[in-house]
């Protein structure tokens, strides 16, 4: 039990590695080359068909009572979660979007104690008060700035990403303990594209198909890694650890972000979009979380 618990917690992450990634990658693609939204069709309809591959020789069947949930998940782990990330992502910084992402646990707790009924206590109060305040903090400072990529509007789209993406945790979590990983995964990625594919095929106009080998490889690093493993091993570790737990990793994505945006703007010259308030803001996230998984303990 204990080398499964470590490999849970191995996978989720490599989950959160490759999304911190996804944040320049994508940011690159969009929306000069590709628009969100047929960037996010090629995206799902991508792993979509790699989940099938697998799961034609998985034979599991999903009992009729919990198509419901599964449809929810795929609304909101697969279609809401990527539309809003990738239409915020493509208007405001790559920094910005990482440490916003990092309010999804105290969202889970929020949601936990919505849906499941978890108890809130004086810890967890005041830890998502904290992580909201700096979330909020920070899409304000968007709508400040001209010196960086940072945007209001962009800032509040990747937290309703953040949201829609919590109440996926929590929804998909119990399904973990009926059916097996793939089975799962396969049936909310056929949801999921079912609710993008009218979004995508009316944004196939906007999108310019003029791109070197450069902008192939980035597309297929968000359809094979950020989409197909990262869901596949977010979703191994579901089944194993509480959603709290897995949506915890997500704090270490700012650092890792930030990290990968000093490397970038120092061979490239140019400004990261990292200052002190950022810092401050990210600060109160990070205690936010803390005080809530303090509370949990």
């Amino acid at each position: 039990m204990k080398n499964k618990t470590l490999i849970a917690h191995l996978a989720v992450l490599i989950v959160n590695l490759i999304y911190s990634g996804n944040y320049f990658i994508a940011k690159g693609i969009m929306p000069t080359y590709l628009s969100p939204n047929f960037f996010i069709l090629l995206r799902i309809g991508g792993a979509f068909s790699l989940f099938w591959i697998i799961k034609f020789f998985i034979k599991e069947t999903i009992h009729k009572k919990d198509y419901w949930r599964i449809a929810l998940c795929g609304l909101f782990g697969i279609s809401m979660n990527q539309l809003l990330f990738f239409q915020g992502l493509s208007i405001t910084s790559a920094v910005d979007a990482s440490i916003i992402m990092t309010s999804t646990p105290i969202l889970v707790s929020i949601f936990s104690f919505l849906i499941l009924k978890n108890p809130f206590t004086i810890n967890k109060v005041v830890g998502i008060t904290l992580g909201l305040a700096g979330a909020i903090y920070l899409i304000v400072l968007g709508s400040k700035e001209t010196t960086t990529e940072s945007s209001l509007l962009g800032n509040l789209l990747v937290l309703g990403n953040a949201s829609s993406y919590s109440v996926y945790l929590v929804l998909v979590k119990p399904l973990m303990s009926k059916y097996k990983p793939i089975t799962v995964i396969t049936w909310v990625f056929s949801f999921g594209l079912l609710y993008t594919l009218p979004f995508g095929l009316a944004a196939f106009d906007e999108s310019s198909f003029n791109f070197g080998w450069d902008i192939v490889l980035g597309i297929i690093y968000v359809v094979l890694f950020t989409t197909f493993f990262a869901y596949l091993l977010n979703i191994y570790g579901l089944s194993i650890l509480p959603p709290t737990a897995v949506s915890a990793y997500i704090y270490l994505q700012p650092v890792f972000a930030m990290i990968i945006g000093i490397i970038i703007a120092y061979n490239q010259d140019t400004a990261t979009g990292i200052t002190f308030e950022k810092m401050a803001a990210t600060l109160l996230i990070f205690v936010g979380v803390y005080l809530v998984g303090r509370s949990r303990r």
